[in-house]
């Protein structure tokens, strides 16, 4: 179903609780620009807004996710420029995101398109997939979190080959060294996102919530803080209708109905 506010470069899809943002850009590869970041991080807005939406996919049109960000659009930019414009919002909407994000890679996820998927929850790519941070090759470097990504992912040094290289690293690769959660066929990435999408949205919200925030911040913090904060969260639960409710449909043997209550 499509969205209510669509526009030339980007689009939602919702299926049930999975809502699909669609990155339709394809004379430039989806290359992204100030304007699709603006609509992306619009988009992103409206699927968190809406109660209905428990999963977000992200996925680009044709053949490929993101080729990078606009060079065209870059080249004559200032630093000062980059502050007012705000060049970096969409990735900051995308990290701050209330709702799990899957993206869903086929063919380039260079650059720009690299760190928006590496600031999804998920990442399930096409065997065919490359991901990269080529900015080295054009006179700068990632600004949007790659460098950090990429060393968290990958570890240091083979983190800094490939960004003080520029090269290419393959989705079976990805996968092995753990950057990247599932490998499926070419052309088929997004149909798995938004099967695993529905796989989540069926879970009860809480504790998803609950599970992507320790995720996120527990591995930048000392260990015995880390397990101090997931044990209170583990015990917060505990007050929630959902574990009731989860812990009678199994004993009952039949399927939960989770409100996020």
């Amino acid at each position: 179903m499509a969205d209510d506010a669509p526009s030339d470069i980007v689009r939602v899809e919702r299926d049930g609780p999975v809502a699909t943002i669609i990155l339709d850009r394809p004379e430039r590869r989806n290359a992204l620009n100030n304007a699709m970041k603006g609509e992306i991080a619009a988009a992103l807005a409206r699927c968190n807004a809406d109660p209905q939406t428990r999963v977000i996919v992200i996925a680009g049109a044709g053949d490929y996710f993101a080729a990078g960000t606009d060079i065209a659009e870059m080249i004559d930019i200032t630093p000062v420029e980059h502050l007012t414009i705000g060049t970096d919002s969409m990735f900051r909407a995308l990290r701050r995101s209330e709702k799990p994000l899957i993206a869903a890679v086929e063919g380039y996820a260079l650059g720009g398109g690299c760190e928006l998927a590496l600031c999804c929850d998920m990442i399930v790519a096409g065997d065919s997939a490359l991901f990269g941070q080529p900015e080295i090759r054009v006179g700068i470097m990632p600004g949007a979190g790659g460098t950090q990504a990429f060393a968290r992912a990958l570890g240091r040094h083979r983190a800094m080959m490939l960004l003080l290289t520029g090269d290419h690293l393959p989705a079976t690769e990805a996968h092995a060294l753990g950057m990247i959660s599932q490998v499926v066929k070419a052309g088929e990435a997004r149909a798995e996102a938004e099967r695993l999408g529905r796989q989540i949205a069926a879970m009860p919200p809480l504790a998803v919530a609950a599970i992507r925030k320790l995720v996120n911040e527990g591995p930048d913090m000392p260990i015995d803080n880390a397990l101090a904060l997931e044990r209170h969260a583990f015990m917060l639960l505990f007050s929630s209708q959902d574990q009731k409710e989860g812990m009678r449909a199994f004993l009952e043997k039949r399927a939960p109905l989770y409100l996020g209550k």
